[in-house]
């Protein structure tokens, strides 16, 4: 099982990071050991002191496909939730000052809590679909999928090109504005259309 993940797919956290806004989906990876299921916590790793949430919405592929065609795109993912992309901001900054790879700023043990999934076809709508990040009861980020650079059926046509796309593969579909740091004693918590999938405890 793969998780692809896209950076910068929302303007408004593009520019509040001052960052560029891409002219194509920005790919990157989580490794299975980032991935963590079922509520459990996230353990704050002690070589960053500026981590990060990233609310996002997560899409599950439902069967295998390359060079897959936009115009089918939809037919190959059935199932989503909220994700959350822990980034060690701190470290990060010094990749992009190198100019060297994110991974260990993106990739690290335990980054990638993942949500219940639950089928698309379950939602009110679909092609606007709402979602929130809450800290301490606080909603932090609101998102909706029209906001989104690349929606998900060009994420999915682009991956396809470069990656064969295996049923069960995950993509974190991208950041809406309102990121920020945690600390331990933190939760988190992340809802589509009102439905709590995700919490995350920082310990």
């Amino acid at each position: 099982m793969k998780a692809f993940c896209i950076g910068r797919n929302y303007v408004d956290h593009a520019k509040e990071l001052n960052n560029a806004v891409p002219s194509q989906p920005m790919v990157f990876s989580k490794y299975n050991t980032a991935l963590v299921y079922d509520d459990k916590p996230f353990f704050y790793p002690e070589f960053s002191k500026n981590v990060h949430y990233e609310g996002e919405l997560v899409i599950k592929m439902c069967k295998n496909g390359k060079n897959i065609q936009e115009e089918f795109a939809h037919t190959y993912f059935d199932e989503i939730t909220v994700g959350i992309d822990y980034t060690a901001r701190d470290i990060q900054a010094k990749c992009k000052e190198k100019g060297h790879p994110w991974e260990i700023a993106k990739s690290f043990n335990g980054s990638g809590p993942v949500g219940r999934f639950i089928p698309i076809s379950s939602l009110k709508d679909k092609a606007n679909i709402h979602f929130e990040l809450h800290k301490n009861r606080e909603p932090v980020q609101i998102g909706y999928s029209k906001d989104m650079i690349f929606p998900f059926s060009t994420l999915i046509a682009h991956i396809s090109k470069y990656f064969l796309i295996g049923k069960g593969d995950i993509i974190f579909t991208g950041t809406p504005a309102g990121v920020g740091p945690v600390k331990i004693g933190d939760k988190l918590e992340g809802y589509i259309e009102g439905n709590q999938l995700i919490r995350s405890d920082v310990r």
